[in-house]
């Protein structure tokens, strides 16, 4: 699963900040949420390899169907592929950094990103709730990637749903992780019994999650330890491959 020696992480935004499973070469896998990526990083070795579900690397200008990434990754997922979202512009994601205190103030500041989206993208579009709810997630890893150039090959995306198809044998999940905002208990299920397949303990999956973590935030963290595993084995696929780079050099890719 992995290179003698190498730590691997798998990392996932969650309501307290990140979630992660680490897995030690020849260690059980543990389970720990951090207030900021940059505290998962500092708590880890040098030379671990992350897999994050979370969007690296960010266009000037955003083309139909996403960076890319996403545009290739969604005809694997079936009826999944919802759940993989186009990202806007960099100025999209840095038209307001403000830490929002009201429910208006948030909404504003969803509308300003929106109207920047749109005019930096052919055909036009503007941004939707789900994917701004983690813009500020995905500003933290972008400006420690534009501070840091040696994260860059150590710190990867992927996406949970192209994680658990890649190890089903390219077969995408049959049911839904979560139905109408909710868990799905049988989605879950059958994520926990792949994940199990790839050499977890089922009652190390069946803990609950950590406080601040949600139940599917943990399976998507697990999942991608494994996909951190694969990369540093030298056995994950980027899409696309080779990947392309942004304007500050960051790789553009999902990895699986």
């Amino acid at each position: 699963m992995t290179s003698a020696g190498v730590v691997l992480v798998g990392a996932d935004g969650c309501k307290a900040g990140w979630i992660a499973v680490r897995r030690d070469a020849g260690s059980t896998p543990c389970v720990e949420v951090f207030d900021s990526f940059a505290a998962l990083l500092s708590a880890n070795p040098d030379d671990a390899v992350f897999a994050v579900d979370m969007p690296i690397g960010l266009p000037e200008f955003s083309s139909k169907g996403g960076r890319g990434p996403e545009a290739l990754v969604r005809p694997l997922l079936g009826a999944r592929q919802s759940s993989v979202f186009s990202i806007p512009s960099r100025a999209a994601l840095y038209a307001d950094t403000s830490d929002f205190t009201t429910l208006e103030a948030w909404y504003a500041a969803h509308r300003r990103a929106s109207d920047v989206a749109k005019a930096t993208s052919d055909p036009p579009r503007g941004v939707s709730i789900q994917a701004f709810g983690i813009f500020s997630k995905i500003r933290e890893i972008d400006t420690l990637l534009i501070a840091r150039p040696d994260l860059r090959g150590r710190v990867f995306e992927s996406h949970p749903e192209v994680a658990f198809c890649r190890l089903n044998g390219d077969q995408a999940m049959q049911l839904p992780k979560k139905i109408k905002g909710s868990v799905s208990p049988a989605g879950m299920a059958e994520r926990k019994a792949l994940l199990c397949r790839h050499g977890y303990d089922m009652g190390f999956l069946d803990q609950p999650p950590p406080r601040g973590a949600a139940a599917d935030d943990f399976l998507d963290a697990a999942v991608m330890t494994l996909i951190a595993g694969r990369i540093a084995g030298g056995t994950a696929r980027p899409f696309p491959d080779p990947p392309r780079a942004d304007g500050f050099g960051i790789p553009v890719a999902i990895w699986a």
